[in-house]
């Protein structure tokens, strides 16, 4: 006797399977729960907990050659590439501070900034679009970045949170690229690199060959512990993988630009993997026994380097997130 099968069988089965997948994926999050994240806050409260003022805030220039600059203002870090094609920038932090950026630029011998890089699509790296983008220049990010731009997004801070809002039209990326893309101007070869989620899901490495230099955004903080957007694709493996893979194409000698935090060098970007991959390794091993957010913060996984970069919570917090996440795709 042969078995008869009705068509809607194989859905009713999916959807019971599915079903009870969900049941049991939202009963391990439960049990690796983090705090549901505060109310958002609009930019001015949220530059006011950073200390950020615009008004207060002076621009500091780095020059590291000729043609290739650090700009130090009001969130992350910038590199300007001014020369006989022109103003490159990588970043562009906040309309508020403009004023101030074009002046340090005009006083390095540029004038118009004909390029930006985003480096990822936070709003303190990537605001100043809003001004940018009217005047002409050309934007440039991750293809993912370009459409974290076309919607609004929650960034959860921890112990805040933002909106940032959809950018308009002329404040988006012109152009966009995948794994790769070259630039060749002022007499540099620039080169960006993409190696996956990490700190966001459309990070950028802007290495400058000629000058063998890189900025890597906030995938690298030299201020303090990293922040994962574990809740728009970051995660702490990915954050590893990306330097990790930008380590492997940069040599000893390469200067490294952080999203925030002086300048500094490869052993310092190396430093910070190994680190990072310490931490992970703890947490992992805890994770897999069980451990709530909590016993991890009571476990210390960071405090041989808590001296150097400060208050871990943000850090472990973003960090169980995406590895607690990791623990149940598998």
């Amino acid at each position: 006797m042969s078995r008869i099968i009705s068509p809607t069988m194989p859905c009713a089965i999916g959807r019971m399977l599915v079903s009870t997948m969900l049941m049991f994926v939202s009963t391990m999050v439960q049990s690796h729960g983090v705090p549901e994240a505060p109310s958002p806050i609009p930019l001015d409260e949220v530059m006011q907990a950073f200390g950020w003022d615009p008004d207060a805030t002076q621009v500091k220039v780095q020059t590291l050659n000729d043609n290739l600059h650090v700009l130090f203002g009001m969130g992350g870090n910038m590199a300007v590439s001014v020369g006989e094609d022109g103003v490159l920038v990588v970043d562009d932090q906040f309309p508020a501070l403009m004023p101030k950026i074009k002046a340090a630029i005009n006083d390095l011998g540029g004038k118009r900034v004909d390029f930006a890089i985003n480096t990822h699509w936070h709003f303190d790296h990537a605001d100043g679009n809003q001004t940018l983008g009217p005047e002409g220049t050309w934007i440039v990010s991750h293809a993912n970045s370009r459409q974290m731009m076309l919607a609004d997004h929650i960034v959860n801070l921890v112990a805040l949170t933002y909106e940032q809002k959809a950018y308009p039209e002329d404040a988006l990326p012109v152009m966009t690229f995948d794994d790769t893309m070259q630039f060749y101007i002022n007499g540099e070869k620039i080169e960006l690199m993409h190696f996956g989620s990490a700190h966001t899901t459309g990070d950028a490495a802007v290495i400058f060959r000629t000058s063998n230099a890189v900025h890597l955004g906030d995938v690298f903080n030299n201020a303090g512990y990293p922040f994962i957007d574990a809740d728009n694709g970051g995660s702490l493996d990915g954050i590893i993988k990306f330097c990790s893979d930008t380590l492997a194409i940069i040599d000893p000698d390469t200067i490294v630009i952080p999203g925030h935090g002086p300048v500094t060098d490869y052993k310092t970007l190396s430093d910070y993997i190994q680190m990072l991959s310490t931490v992970r390794a703890r947490m992992t091993a805890l994770i897999d026994k069980g451990a709530s957010l909590e016993e991890v913060f009571a476990a210390d996984v960071s405090q041989e380097w808590d001296a150097r970069y400060g208050d871990n919570q943000r850090f472990i917090n973003r960090a169980y997130l995406s590895l607690t996440r990791r623990a149940l795709s598998h």
